[in-house]
This record gives C-alpha cells, structure tokens and sequence, in this order.
C-alpha cells in the first residue's frame, strides 16, 4: 500500500484468503477482539489475530493467527510487514506503539483509528493533558509521580481519597484507592509491579464522589449521505467495577438532559481529536468513560475500540459495538438503534488453573431472555473473566437481576472433574431412566 491507499476505504469487500480479500491485523485476540474478528468474517474480511500466548479466544476463530510479543517493536513490524494487511486494528493497550507510528508513516497499513490515537489513549499522561489542556475538557484534578517520595507528595496535595494508576495499563490492573497517607507504599508497589505495562511512573487522580460512572459508545464512521465523517453516540452503558475492574453492565443509563450534553459534547470533542488531522481518519467505536454528577460531568478515559462494559450491546442494540466497529472501519453505514433494556454479568474464573470447564450451563439459560458467551480462554485466574452473560428484559432492573442469576449459577469446575454426559436410554430400559457415561467415554 501507498500512503495514500493506505488512508482508502476498500471499494469491494473480497474473498478471504484470496488475493481479493480485504485484510485486518487483530492486535490482541482476548474475548473483545473474538468478537471483533467475527465480526470482520461476516463481513468476508480475513483476519490475522495476534496475542501474546497461543490458543487465545481470537485465535480460535481467526483465518490466521499468530504469536508475538506486542511490546517488541521488531515483533510488532514483522508480523505487519509479513501479512501486509489493509487495517492493523489495536484491541489490548500493551503494544509497541513507536511500530505503529512507523508503519503507517510508510504507509503499510492503515492504523485504526491513527497511530496518534492509539499511542495518546495508551497513556493516562497524554490523554488527560490532551483532555485537559488542548481541549478544556472536565477532568479530576490530577498530579503525576516518578517515585515513591514524589507519589506521597502528590497524594498529600491532592487530598484523601484520591486514586493512583499506572500511566500504562487497563482493567484496573495496578489501580488502588487511597483513603489516606498509610495506603500510600503500597500503592506505589501495586502500580509498578501489577499493571499491564512495566512503568514507573503514575498519576494520582482527585476522588470524584459521582452519582454514577457511564461508557457512553461514540462511534466515528462515514455519513452515506455526504461522504464525510458522522459521530454517533450510543444510548448510555451504565456499569459496577470492583477494583477498576467491570463486574456488570447495563443499558441504558438514564441520564438528565442536562447531563447527557455534556456526556456527548465531550466525547465528540476527545474522539475527534483521535482523527490527527486526517479527513477520513479516527474511524471505529470509542468507549469513554465519564464520571457524572448530578449536572456535570467529568472526563475520565477513553478506549479506541470496543469497550468490555459493551459487551451487554450484544443483546440490547441492534448491531452490536463489535458490528459497529467492524462496519466502521471498512467505510460502511452504522446505525446505533437500541433494541431492548439489556445487561451483562462477568463469569469469573474463581480458581487458578490451567485448564476449565463450565457446569450449571443449562441451569444458567433455564433464566428467561439470557446468553452465554465461554471465551474459550487457556487458562484461569480467580479474577480473569471467563465468560459473560447478557439478558434482556422490559425495564433494566429486571436485565439485572437475570444477568447476574444467570453468571451466578455457572459453576467454573477444573478440565479434569470427573464430568458425565446423559445419552438416550437404551431400549427395554425403563422409563425415566437415564445412562450417564464419563465424559471421555461419551466422545
């Protein structure tokens, strides 16, 4: 691809795995980017998932898959120059972003939504300066720390409670909330040992009492109509995270009007800026997370790409943000039209082990309006999401409670259980009765 070919939309959608095809490079093949690559196949796209460890969700669907360490900038622009795909399309925070700048400065592929934006949204320092003081957008107050001495002085100047984050990192990992000065050494180890990406370096963020937190879905994609750029927003997510971390999801939030046009004002004004100047640039879903109180509303962070407490648009809107996304990218009309009240609920995998299963599946779905989505991940942690359930219903709190009935029941058991299957009852066995056979057996 030419510098310019590499700012085009394709014009016919191909044949996978032909040289007509039309090509995107998963950067992070977890549970989000599974159904991103899907969403892609639907779509007659061929997808390259790229992960750090074998057999990842993505992996499991994609027309190829590959194994890299994403931090490693020679790894990260061999496996792009190797494929040569029209999209790369960055779905995990810890990559090498410098590879990113570089191949699309030699027009190798189209970054989504521009290298500017992935490199800015990866660091909490950038985009809360970007937020902050180029577009004078609400934020926390805010003060970053380079060591222990310098994390003390800051969270003194900031006041109690107040939040410390890694620069780098999601989901969390790295996160902790100080109620005051005795939570400060610990702090400082959680956010240079636990996050996502080896730093030294945090911010420490005003603790803002908000009423409820939001991702309100902005999706950035070509107007039919006019040919250029049209933003859209989704009805608001509303959500429940424990340490950082999403547990459930729900949609819609129900927002003042008031409210709302802040929410929509600013994430217009973050998501645009993703675009670095390119006409058809910054295209695709952005998940922004805003802290709301009463009237006013404050910026918190924002993803360029679906966003976890989405994953309930898989049951509440029409197309979901991984659809959205999808169609997005290639240049294609999106709709944002919601469907139904809806919810998600995190499966945990609550237990280490290296291998899983999942028992009560049945007893999960018996819960009216419910789905059941097993990532197929390798491994499990106590905290790694494993799976989600999304319900619909007509009002909200009705999704809620069959959302998190349904996560509760599933039982994550290890692979080696000693697990049954119940086959047909043979003939001349009595009625009711019922042959279980082991698992391995019944195969």
């Amino acid at each position: 691809m030419t510098s310019d070919a590499a700012a085009a939309l394709p014009s016919v959608l191909g044949t996978p795995l032909t040289d007509s095809a039309v090509r995107v490079l998963l950067l992070g093949a977890g549970e989000l980017g599974k159904e991103v690559t899907i969403a892609f196949q639907r779509l007659g796209v061929e997808v390259i998932a790229v992960d750090r460890y074998p057999d990842a969700p993505g992996h499991q669907v994609a027309h190829h898959a590959e194994v890299v360490d994403m931090t490693d900038p020679a790894a990260v622009t061999a496996v792009i120059e190797k494929y040569r795909p029209d999209f790369v399309v960055p779905e995990i925070e810890a990559i090498a972003t410098d590879a990113l700048g570089d191949i699309e400065a030699r027009g190798i592929s189209q970054i989504v939504p521009s290298a500017f934006g992935v490199t800015a949204t990866m660091n909490r320092e950038r985009i809360r300066r970007l937020a902050d003081e180029e577009l004078g957008i609400p934020v926390p107050p805010y003060l970053f720390a380079d060591s222990l001495a310098e994390l003390r002085t800051a969270a003194a100047s900031i006041g109690f409670p107040c939040v410390v984050k890694p620069i780098m990192s999601s989901s969390g990992k790295g996160q902790t909330t100080l109620r005051g000065p005795r939570d400060v050494d610990a702090a400082w180890e959680t956010a240079t040992t636990k996050a996502r990406v080896a730093n030294t370096r945090v911010i420490v963020e005003g603790f803002i009492d908000f009423d409820y937190e939001v991702t309100l879905l902005t999706v950035r994609s070509i107007d039919p109509r006019t040919g250029g750029i049209i933003t859209q927003f989704c009805a608001p997510i509303g959500h429940r995270q424990v340490d950082g971390d999403y547990v459930e999801s729900w949609q819609p939030q129900q927002m003042a009007s008031s409210a709302m046009a802040s929410a929509t004002s600013i994430a217009a004004r973050i998501t645009g800026a993703m675009a670095d100047g390119r006409e058809l640039g910054g295209r695709g879903i952005f998940g922004v997370e805003l802290f709301v109180k009463g009237d006013d509303v404050y910026f918190s962070e924002v993803s360029p790409r679906p966003h976890d407490t989405g994953l309930v648009t898989m049951a509440s809107q029409r197309i979901s943000e991984f659809e959205m996304h999808a169609r997005a990218i290639l240049g294609l009309p999106v709709e944002v039209t919601l469907a139904s009240p809806g919810a998600s609920a995190v499966i945990y995998g609550n237990r280490d082990a290296q291998a899983v299963g999942f028992a009560d599946v049945a007893a999960a779905l018996a819960i009216p309006e419910t789905s059941i989505r097993l990532f197929g991940k390798p491994s499990a942690t106590r905290r790694r999401r494993m799976g989600v359930v999304t319900a619909t219903a007509d009002d909200v709190a009705t999704a809620r409670r069959r959302a998190t009935d349904a996560a509760s029941r599933v039982r994550v058991v290890p692979a080696d259980q000693a697990a049954t299957e119940v086959i047909d009852r043979p003939a001349g066995q009595p009625d009711g009765a019922t042959v279980k056979l082991p698992h391995a057996a019944a195969k």
